[in-house]
């Protein structure tokens, strides 16, 4: 018998097994996807605007008018609109380029590991990922972090190539796909950037003059790209475009420094430069506070401990210790002196990844649970790497077996720490995955049942985590700030609501009357209605299929345009209808009050011009008792100009 023929079987069960793990992450990723609604509504709204012209398309606009722009760059969302234009707009087109993501990485995971360490790291990495809660769910979603994290998956296989070649050709592949992740979501695409430098710069076969000289060039091809979009942008003529959404004076190139970059750090997302002059006489108060406490429900305060701590050790800390073990296990075996492998090779990637993406996400001031998907990949490879090295060394060398009992324990210990405060999960979960890790460690200090101990130990690791998957398959995930699990009632409940499509009684934030006395009223104006903020706008857009205005762009602190100018939009037959907040009562709840506190400093001299010069609509012909209440008023400006 050959070699060939002896392998042949276990490489066909070794490719059963991975079309096994990418069938069970393509379901995972697309189960139920029609139950989800239209997902973030505001990337919703802008993909159907953005259907309406190539004007649009390329400007990422908001609404079909091309008043203001989306708050992140187009291409993702150009996925999202050829899906659309070729299955019809709906909530599962836009979320379709995101499954199709999800089940590349767990390819492209798989593919990397087995270059390096064979293929049972590489299998169980794959279906690692497959199972990560906060992977899954964003694959379950229009939002484009999953579409990130394939590309820079991608570029993680080219910079390898790169780097045992030494070939420049496919360090500038890497750097062009890094450019491309820029134009999906700026700059936490360049978040990965330092381990691919690392790995090129410290292992490439080339002199360390050549070295630093390619991966200059490829630093010039990478930001050249990266700004291609942003510049051209920001050199059209503002009375051409659409304003730049959520950026200051009108630029996307600030949008990707400030909003997108280093206010993410900061978390000063607020307070930006107005692009023309605000109120004379603003109303007392930062909108800062208002932000933090907002953010920190989903996110908790930043820490060394953020990953491992509530809210966010439920989306991705379950398995952040057995990686980070593994690490160090895998590392501790690896030689360092002498040529580089491509062990060598994947722990400089995997390992640097890991360590600068969660050290941002450990300091950044503002950040969405959503954006741990980044830390997917290296966890899952790091994971598997570390199980499988200290699982041979155990069986090899039975006295260092040690390392695999306390990696098995300390994971438990943070799975039953963060199921600590899901009671109803729990009374059940914590003694499957205490008792599993138990026997599991028994059976390795014995020295026997290797089975039973691979088992319990599979059992004690991948339990938590693969039930919050499965528990965000089952049920709907939130809606604008998706999150894997059980649902966080300390977000808002407007948060909490999936917009659903139009075809049922009626999509969710919308209240039907207002949508009805606004259809038949609006007469011939471009706009159903004007918003302070995008988010509220968009069910409508939704809805309805017009386009409404968003005076504040996505939360309303977008100074966009000063009472004469929105005057004049009004006398021109523009827009007629004005739904702002309230004035402050105790009662106010939900989107109408956030948009009040992060908007109002800004663009309280709007409000004020809509209370003064416009008439109040009477809540009983519009508002109806299935509205969601979000505590807001309605105005009719048309009189005030003079149009009937």
């Amino acid at each position: 018998m050959t070699v060939a023929s002896a392998t042949a079987p276990d490489l066909r069960r070794w490719r059963i097994a991975l079309g096994a793990v990418l069938a069970l992450s393509a379901g995972l990723n697309a189960w139920g996807l029609s139950r989800l609604g239209y997902g973030n509504a505001y990337y919703a709204a802008a993909v159907r605007s953005m259907l309406t012209s190539w004007h649009n398309l390329w400007y990422a606009s908001f609404d079909a008018g091309g008043f203001v722009s989306i708050d992140k760059p187009p291409l993702g969302f150009w996925l999202q609109a050829a899906s659309a234009r070729i299955l019809g707009f709906d909530g599962v087109a836009l979320m379709i380029p995101g499954v199709v993501a999800g089940v590349a990485s767990v390819a492209l995971v798989h593919h990397l590991v087995r270059r390096a360490w064979g293929r049972p790291a590489a299998l169980l990495a794959a279906l690692l990922l497959a199972l990560s809660p906060i992977s899954v769910v964003t694959a379950r979603s229009n939002l484009v972090d999953g579409v990130l994290v394939a590309i820079l998956l991608l570029a993680a296989l080219a910079v390898t190539r790169a780097a045992e070649s030494g070939r420049l050709r496919w360090l500038l592949l890497c750097a062009v796909l890094v450019g491309l992740g820029f134009n999906v979501k700026m700059l936490e695409a360049y978040l990965v950037v330092p381990a691919y430098g690392l790995l090129y710069l410290a292992t490439a076969p080339a002199s360390w003059r050549r070295r630093i000289a390619h991966l200059g060039l490829a630093a010039a091809v990478m930001v050249a790209l990266s700004l291609s979009w942003v510049t051209a942008v920001d050199h059209v003529p503002a009375t051409q475009r659409p304003y730049v959404g959520s950026s200051t004076g009108d630029s996307e190139v600030n949008l990707a420094l400030g909003y997108n970059g280093w206010g993410r750090v900061t978390g000063g997302l607020l307070g930006r430069g107005a692009a023309r002059p605000a109120a004379p006489n603003p109303p007392t108060g930062s909108a800062r506070p208002a932000l933090a406490a907002f953010t920190a429900r989903e996110s908790g305060a930043p820490g060394p401990l953020r990953l491992l701590a509530q809210p966010l050790a439920s989306q991705t800390g379950w398995l952040l210790p057995l990686a980070l073990i593994g690490l160090v296990a895998a590392a501790a075996r690896q030689r360092w002196r002498g040529p580089a492998d491509g062990r060598r090779r994947s722990l400089l990637l995997w390992g640097a990844w890991l360590l600068t993406v969660g050290v941002f996400f450990s300091v950044a001031g503002f950040i969405h649970a959503y954006y741990l998907a980044m830390l997917g990949p290296a966890i899952a490879a790091l994971a598997a790497v570390g199980l499988t090295v200290m699982w041979e060394e155990a069986r090899r060398t039975p006295r260092r077996r040690w390392m695999l009992m306390a990696a098995v324990a300390v994971t438990v210990a943070e799975a039953v720490v963060t199921l600590a405060d899901f009671p109803e999960w729990s009374r059940w979960l914590t003694p499957l995955v205490a008792v599993s890790a138990a026997v599991a460690v028994a059976a390795l200090a014995m020295r026997r049942w290797t089975v039973v101990a691979a088992i319990a130990g599979a059992v004690a690791l991948v339990a938590a985590p693969a039930a919050w998957t499965l528990d965000t398959v089952a049920t709907a995930s939130s809606a604008a700030l998706p999150s894997a699990g059980p649902t966080s009632a300390t977000l808002p409940a407007f948060l909490r609501r999936p917009v659903r499509d139009p075809g049922g009684a009626t999509v969710t934030l919308v209240d039907p009357a207002l949508l009805g006395y606004l259809e038949a009223h609006r007469g011939d104006d471009r706009y159903l209605m004007a918003t302070l903020a995008a988010m509220r706008a968009a069910p409508y857009m939704l809805a309805s299929g017009r386009p409404a205005m968003a005076l504040g762009g996505f939360l309303g602190a977008d100074r966009i345009v000063d009472p004469g100018q929105l005057a004049g939009v009004v006398s021109r037959g523009v827009v007629r209808f004005l739904l702002v907040p309230a004035p402050a009562t105790g009662s106010r709840q939900g989107f109408a009050a956030l948009s009040a506190g992060l908007g109002g400093g800004v663009n309280a001299d709007l409000v004020g011009w809509v209370r003064t010069h416009c008439a109040v609509v009477p809540p009983a012909r519009w508002s109806s008792s299935r509205g969601p209440g979000l505590g807001e008023q309605l105005f009719d400006c048309a009189p005030a100009m003079g149009r009937s």
